[in-house]
């Protein structure tokens, strides 16, 4: 598996008939699993679609990070992000051709609502519809791409960009690890970087999901790839890490204070010191019976100044919930 991956194109190519048959009926294990996602050409690329020309951003910018739970409502969430007029946006579990977000690609419509280009890569090709209650959405029986990934907004176009990918043993994908084996998947947890100009010189902004059904030290290994990964890319630059890194899932009490990434992330020159206190999780559409709340969502930086943070409801203007997590913002400079 590579430390991270270049090749970028305008619409990611849709998985062949013939292999989506293999596919179905493949041996559920981590070999075969690895030979599937080698052959899925979407799994090497990132969907980009940026504005020819922008000026750098500020040299103090606005970063949102933001799960958004498969994205049910793209117009309800750009709503609520312009609100706090965010510079860079760092987006995961965003559906493209799934029959429970209306086949849309929900990344493209919220980047063209919030008029920002984006990159676009593939964590999941998901292997059915979903769910219980995400069947509750579905119009059609199928999947028209299949495509669940993470994605980076920016208001202006990137100097480089590159795909992360963090695990390729099919954590989704083999019975005896699946989190979920009613939603099986091809594919790991990943992450999207880009090299981004601002006024005060070139920054690394990152787009990550760390893995949910595993314990702290496998996501501290995801954490210690992605750093080496933004080392490798981007060496020497300033670095701002977002997203759902799942802390404490899994773990007793959902205590995120026992994830060792942390100390490791800080031990490599990362500060957490952006992130507001209070958890990160809500009831939502989907997640009906949440029977905890947690604390997954955060910002990790190096090199950067850090100006404060906010956790703002998930909510749009009729109280509806958008997502099962809420939206993070922070404020950095260099």
């Amino acid at each position: 598996m590579k430390l991270f991956e270049t090749a970028s194109c305008t619409a990611l190519p849709a998985v062949p008939a013939e292999l989506h048959d293999r596919i179905l009926a493949a041996p559920r294990n981590s070999e075969t699993h690895r030979e599937l996602m080698e052959q899925m050409e979407a799994m090497h690329l990132l969907e980009e679609r940026w504005p020819s020309a922008a000026s750098p951003l500020p040299a103090e910018f606005t970063v949102a990070a933001w799960n958004l739970e498969r994205c049910l409502d793209p117009e309800g969430s750009t709503a609520l992000l312009k609100q706090h007029k965010p510079d860079i946006i760092l987006l995961s579990e965003m559906d493209a051709g799934m029959a429970r977000t209306a086949q849309r690609n929900t990344t493209a419509d919220l980047a063209r609502e919030m008029g920002m280009g984006y990159a676009y890569g593939v964590e999941f090709h998901e292997m059915d519809l979903g769910g219980e209650t995400e069947r509750e959405f579905c119009k059609d029986d199928y999947n028209a791409f299949g495509w669940h990934g993470n994605a980076l907004l920016s208001r202006t176009k990137p100097l480089k960009t590159a795909l992360v990918r963090l695990d390729d043993h099919g954590h989704w994908f083999c019975p005896e690890t699946s989190d979920d084996p009613a939603q099986p998947r091809v594919g790991g947890r990943m992450a999207v970087m880009a090299v981004i100009p601002t006024r005060g010189g070139d920054i690394c902004a990152i787009s990550t999901h760390l893995e949910s059904a595993t314990d702290a030290p496998h996501r501290q290994s995801q954490m210690d790839r992605l750093i080496a990964a933004a080392d490798a890319f981007a060496p020497g630059l300033p670095v701002i890490i977002g997203g759902d890194l799942n802390t404490g899932n899994h773990l007793p009490n959902a205590d995120w204070q026992l994830e060792t990434l942390f100390d490791s992330a800080k031990r490599q020159g990362f500060s957490w010191g952006n992130n507001l206190e209070g958890m990160t999780t809500r009831k939502s559409r989907i997640t009906r019976w949440p029977t905890r709340a947690m604390k997954l969502d955060w910002f990790a930086c190096r090199g950067l100044k850090e100006h404060g943070a906010d956790i703002i409801p998930a909510l749009d203007l009729t109280k509806t919930p958008l997502s099962d997590h809420e939206l993070i913002v922070g404020q950095f400079s260099i």
